[in-house]
């Protein structure tokens, strides 16, 4: 089996991985819950809500940027809970990327992550919100690929295509170099195993041991990965070891 440092690059899913993105969307749906006077709808569900209208939302529109298309879901999120939207509120949601914030751990554990890999960013978010978010996350990757940049979403295999296409010509870096990490079975791992990478699980949701999906679908079949992380840190500490 191979060990953390058997290889030389690290792809990060962004949101759910280094962004704290369930906080952060829990947190923007509160100036409609608030507008409605509605206090009976908890965190849990409405993540789960808003799973299900951002997963059908970016199959139906891959090409939305990720601003567009929060806004769309705000405005689907509203009606399907019988809630009350403006296009104002539609729009301050569409806009909170930049709001969300890090995860505790991020910004130091990339740091440590940085002196044994290139990093790389494979994100569903646009080239703007990526950047307004890296503000936070404390190094800077070797390369940043966006949904934006591909033209479709996570799971679809066209973005991970296109990230290990850019790797191999820009940097010289092969799949087999390559370890996907992520939080998100349903976006990053149910895909990375159908095209053969190596899979790094930061459990941040504790699927693992029974936890709750929130904000990403649910997956029918739990792929197998090469390891399992509850948070980053733990990685570095983990590959902080090896050596």
């Amino acid at each position: 089996m191979r060990g953390l440092k058997d290889f030389t690059t690290l792809t990060f899913d962004c949101y759910g991985t280094l962004i704290d993105w369930e906080s952060g969307i829990w947190d923007a749906y509160q100036p409609l819950l608030m507008a409605n006077g509605r206090d009976d709808i908890g965190r849990q569900p409405a993540l789960v809500s808003h799973a299900a209208l951002e997963s059908d939302q970016q199959s139906a529109t891959p090409a939305m940027v990720y601003p567009e298309l929060l806004t769309t879901v705000h405005a689907r999120f509203a009606e399907r809970h019988g809630l009350t939207a403006t296009a104002d509120l539609d729009a301050a949601f569409g806009n909170s990327i930049a709001h969300w914030p890090a995860f505790p751990d991020t910004a130091d554990a990339l740091r440590r992550l940085k002196r044994h890999y290139r990093l790389v960013i494979l994100s569903n978010v646009n080239r703007a919100g990526f950047t307004a978010s890296n503000r936070k996350l404390g190094v800077e990757f070797n390369a940043i690929y966006t949904a934006e940049d591909v033209g479709t979403y996570k799971p679809n295999l066209s973005n991970f295509h296109f990230m290990l296409e850019r790797l191999q010509a820009d940097l010289g870096i092969a799949k087999e170099d390559v370890l996907h990490t992520a939080q998100s079975l349903f976006h990053d791992h149910v895909p990375a195993t159908e095209i053969g990478l190596a899979k790094a699980w930061i459990d941040r949701q504790g699927l693992s041991k029974g936890g709750d999906w929130g904000a990403t679908a649910e997956v029918a079949e739990r792929p197998e990965v090469d390891f399992i992380f509850p948070t980053l840190v733990a990685m570095a500490d983990a590959r902080d070891a090896e050596a």
